[in-house]
């Protein structure tokens, strides 16, 4: 779902008949991002509302679910606060070279313009590469 909006009954029932639990408004996107740039990344989902598939309850307003996400954003704080005090000096996750292999171009083909723009993200792999290849200037052109 690209939100944020409300489902409408017939769009909450399909994603109960698909197994959802949880509608993550954004999360693909942000995740194929965070692993692109070797960034961790946790979803933390923190529920607003029933939707509207729950005959027990009645819909909710924007009132209702502005008030739940005060709420939810002062335990979101609480629970950053606590992750980012309890990670490692050191990384040794996988997403901390996650673009390890995932370039298949001879260095010698990008540009320098190509490599500064991209340095910040591929720098340590392009001159890793380059080293690994003696500088051989091999053909074919930039496809990054």
């Amino acid at each position: 779902m690209a939100g944020p909006q409300f489902s409408t009954r017939a769009e909450s029932n399909l994603y109960r008949s698909w197994g959802a639990d949880v509608i993550g408004m954004t999360n693909l996107q942000e995740a194929k991002l965070a692993r692109e740039a070797e960034i961790c990344y946790a979803t933390m989902a923190m529920v607003t509302d029933y939707d509207c598939w729950h005959d027990g309850h009645d819909d909710v307003t924007v009132e209702q679910i502005v008030a739940v996400l005060n709420q939810n954003a002062a335990n979101a704080a609480k629970v950053v606060g606590a992750a980012v005090a309890a990670m490692p000096k050191d990384r040794t996750c996988a997403c901390a070279t996650a673009l390890q292999y995932a370039i298949l171009t001879n260095p010698a083909a990008i540009s320098a313009e190509v490599h500064e723009r991209l340095d910040l993200l591929i720098g340590k792999y392009l001159e890793k590469k380059r080293q690994d290849n003696h500088g051989d200037s091999g053909s074919g052109k930039c496809c990054i």
